[in-house]
C-alpha cells in the first residue's frame, strides 16, 4: 500500500507573526494625549472590573480580522480600543497586535479620532471581490460593524468638535442619542463618553473623555494630585480655623477669669466673703 504525503496547510498566524505597522505617517500632535487621556482617567473604573488585570487596551494597533497578502491589508488600527477578558501579555510577550482569530474576544469600544470630516471612519464599503479577481478594499465601519462586531464605536471629529456614538444592535451599528449631558453612556462600563475644553499635556482645546453614571469627570493623575493638593490645603485651613477658635475661647475663659478674680478682690475690700453662701 503507497502513502502518500498530505502537506497541510499553515496555521493561522499570531501576533509575533503578523506586522505591527504598514509603515506609514497618519499621526498628529494630538492623538497620542487624547489616547493618554481616556487610558490615564478610566483605570481606575477597570481596576474593580477587572481585579484580575484581564483586559487590555490598543493605540493604534493593528487588529488582524483577515488573512491577506500583504497581512496588514487585513487589519484595522483604531486610534483607541478596550477590551475585556482578555491578558495584557500573550505567553508573557508585550502584544504587537491584535489577532482576532486567535483571541476570539472582540473589543468592547472602539474611538476613532478623525482628523478630517470623519467621512472614511463612516465608510461602509463591503468587502467584495469582481469576477476578474479584484478585491474590493472594505471600509473601516463595515469591517467594525458586520466582521468585528464591535459592540461600541465612536467616532470624534477633532477639527469640527463632534462626537458620535453607535451602539451595535440587532447585527447592526443604531447611531445614540446623547443624554442630558451631551454624554453618550457606555452601559458595560458604567461611564459616559464626551467631549471636555481644557488644557492637557500644553494643548488647549476639546478632548474625549469619560465621566461617571452621574455626571462626575473621571480624572487622570494630574487632576487627582491637583484635588488631593486642595483637599490638603483645605484640610490645613480647617485645623487653622479650630486652632484660632481654640485659642479664642482659651483666651476668653481667660479673660473671664480674670474678672472674676478682680471681682473677688473688690468684694474682699468691702467686708464681703465672695465664697461665702
Amino acid at each position: 500500500m503507497t502513502q502518500t504525503k498530505i502537506d497541510l496547510p499553515p496555521a493561522f498566524p499570531d501576533h509575533t507573526q503578523l506586522p505591527e505597522s504598514d509603515g506609514t505617517f497618519v499621526k498628529n500632535f494630538q492623538e497620542h494625549p487624547q489616547s493618554l487621556i481616556l487610558t490615564d482617567s478610566i483605570g481606575s473604573v477597570l481596576q474593580q472590573l477587572h481585579p484580575d488585570g484581564d483586559y487590555a487596551i490598543g493605540q493604534d494597533c493593528g487588529i488582524y480580522w483577515r488573512e491577506t497578502e500583504p497581512p496588514e491589508k487585513g487589519a484595522e488600527a483604531p486610534d483607541w480600543f478596550y477590551v475585556p477578558n482578555v491578558p495584557p501579555f500573550v505567553n508573557g510577550e508585550i502584544r504587537r497586535s491584535y489577532v482576532l482569530w486567535r483571541e476570539l474576544m472582540a473589543p468592547m469600544i472602539a474611538l476613532e479620532f478623525a482628523s478630517g470630516n470623519g467621512d472614511e471612519e463612516r465608510d461602509a464599503t463591503p468587502l467584495s471581490v469582481s469576477a476578474e479577481g479584484a478585491t474590493t478594499k472594505p471600509g473601516k465601519f463595515w469591517v467594525y460593524e458586520r466582521i468585528i462586531r464591535i459592540p461600541y464605536y465612536g467616532i470624534f471629529e477633532v477639527k469640527n468638535r463632534k462626537l458620535e456614538v453607535y451602539n451595535w444592535l440587532n447585527f447592526s451599528y443604531q447611531k445614540l442619542q446623547p443624554n442630558e449631558r451631551g454624554h453618550y453612556p457606555i452601559t458595560p462600563l458604567g461611564v459616559e463618553l464626551g467631549l471636555w475644553h481644557g488644557t492637557y499635556q500644553n494643548q488647549t482645546q476639546y478632548w474625549l473623555r469619560w465621566w461617571d453614571s452621574e455626571g462626575n469627570l473621571l480624572l487622570i493623575g494630574e487632576e487627582r494630585a491637583q484635588l488631593e493638593r486642595q483637599r490638603a490645603e483645605q484640610e490645613r485651613q480647617r485645623a487653622e480655623q479650630e486652632r484660632q477658635r481654640a485659642e479664642q475661647e482659651r483666651q476668653r475663659a481667660e479673660l473671664a477669669e480674670q474678672k472674676a478674680a478682680r471681682l473677688a478682690e473688690r468684694l474682699r475690700a468691702m467686708g464681703i466673703d465672695p465664697d461665702s453662701e
